[in-house]
């Protein structure tokens, strides 16, 4: 039977990607045949006896630039008929949870990973359908953005988590960030669990977290919380 995912990533630093995605949920995601995962070096692609893949940037510049083709070689070996071509970087879209569940529906994800000053204007032109950013800030490669991006997608492929209802109650999900958790002993270190979650009231239970997701959101993230109020109320989990 085949994955319901496949995904290629296109990297100079495969090793970083290795390691952090055969292990957890996605590396269980792969040996149970739900994801097909391929890291790939993008130097395997480069055509002289250095496997040079930058050089300088037209125009000036303090840093260089990924080369057109060895990464045009590379994303049309690895391509299939409808596949989705996805450049990591720090001006693209940014992921979210919408977004990753809408990936996780695809059949076949090719990530490019951003090295140096980023990637030729002309590839990311035509090539590339979509650029994505994990968020406002600059890493010294996109590696680790591309594996962060397949952690999160893995997530939402049907059979990855054993306990669905954690799908519901994950942060960001209807823009609320996620309640406090509790676990035994009941009490530490002169700490009480809140008494509701003792309770077995399973309405109280999901008014309670609701409450506190609403207020967490409203003092940490009052953007997502502004997104929130705008929407339909959600019903409370039980």
């Amino acid at each position: 039977m085949p994955a319901l995912l496949s995904i290629d990533l296109l990297t100079l630093f495969p090793a970083m990607a290795e390691g952090f995605l055969s292990e957890s949920m996605v590396g269980r995601a792969q040996k149970e045949g739900i994801l097909a995962l391929r890291i790939h070096n993008l130097r395997d692609w480069s055509t002289d006896k250095h496997h040079t893949t930058d050089d300088r940037p037209f125009g000036g510049g303090a840093g260089m630039l990924l080369k057109p083709e060895p990464v045009a070689a590379a994303i049309e070996a690895v391509s299939t008929p409808g596949c989705t071509v996805i450049y990591l970087c720090p001006d693209g879209e940014l992921l979210t949870t919408p977004l990753a569940r809408e990936l996780a529906g695809l059949k076949h994800l090719v990530l490019v990973s951003g090295h140096y000053e980023g990637l030729d204007q002309r590839v990311r032109d035509l090539l590339v359908q979509r650029e994505i950013s994990i968020g406002d800030y600059v890493l010294t490669n996109g590696t680790l953005p591309a594996a962060v991006l397949v952690d999160c997608v893995t997530r939402y492929l049907p059979g990855v988590l054993g306990e669905e209802l954690s799908l519901t109650q994950d942060s960001f999900n209807g823009n609320l960030l996620g309640f406090p958790q509790y676990t035994r002993p009941v009490e530490f270190r002169g700490q009480r669990v809140p008494e509701v979650l003792l309770s077995g009231n399973h309405a109280a239970i999901a008014q309670w977290r609701l409450e506190q997701q609403t207020e967490k959101t409203r003092q940490r993230r009052p953007d997502l919380h502004t997104k929130h109020s705008a929407q339909p109320g959600p019903s409370p989990t039980p």
